[in-house]
């Protein structure tokens, strides 16, 4: 699917609030990597960043079915012939156009929220084996706050593993296919050449997904208030 035309009008696909959450969820793993590598004392922020992940991730999921037409686990998510069919004609110029994600890219979603959760979650439970740990330490034993901080290490691996691929894959199309995923992502609109009408959004309907946020946002609030003191010394 080629950039449109100058002059092509260009139609809304993408609503405000899978852009927003796209790139907060880039920006919340960016800082909860740098506030787990820098030097000093960065625990604090980096527990911060995992309840934005935690919270967004989860938002995302539920817009998965509340959400505009290409925001849909339904709308995107395709059985295993529909995707190998894809990627078969994946170097053809134009074959196998999509307005929202195509098979391989839903794939990637799917993979990357549950790395994400996954990550936050078991962050919440893990612990530096020094000085600090996750707000919800105090409901688990030591020993399974450590096997918890082991996944949490090997999965944020994998996380890193898919966001590259991620990365690699909207360059491949934006320089391969001539495909450019990346500033729809930004703005929402594709040209309207290659989104049959059907197919447009009219609306973000950005409210139901600010509830959605703050009820997400609330219920961490209520279960980490409520957790019992985390201490690292006990027996």
């Amino acid at each position: 699917m080629a950039e449109s035309r100058a002059g092509t009008p260009r139609v809304l696909v993408w609503d405000l609030p899978v852009r927003l959450m796209h790139w907060t969820l880039a920006l919340a793993v960016a800082g909860a990597w740098a506030t787990q590598e820098i030097e000093g004392d960065w625990f604090e922020y980096h527990v911060w960043c995992g309840y934005v992940v935690l919270v967004v991730a989860a938002t995302r999921i539920a817009w998965g079915f509340l959400g505009t037409r290409h925001a849909r686990f339904a709308s995107f998510l395709r059985g295993p012939a529909a995707i190998l069919a894809y990627a078969r004609g994946l170097l053809r110029p134009g074959s196998g156009s999509h307005a929202g994600h195509n098979p391989l890219g839903a794939l990637m979603v799917l993979a990357l929220l549950l790395l994400l959760l996954v990550q936050a979650v078991t962050g919440l439970f893990a612990n530096d084996q020094i000085m600090a740990s996750g707000p919800l330490y105090g409901y688990v034993s030591g020993a399974t706050s450590d096997r918890l901080t082991s996944l949490h290490k090997q999965f944020f691996d994998l996380l890193l593993a898919a966001i590259a691929l991620h990365v690699a894959a909207a360059f491949f199309y934006l320089l391969v296919r001539r495909d450019n995923l990346i500033l729809p992502m930004i703005t929402g609109r594709k040209s309207a050449d290659s989104v049959p009408p059907e197919e447009r959004i009219a609306s973000s309907r950005t409210w139901i997904w600010a509830l959605l946020l703050a009820a997400f946002a609330v219920v961490l609030y209520a279960v980490v208030r409520s957790a019992p003191e985390a201490s690292l010394f006990s027996f």
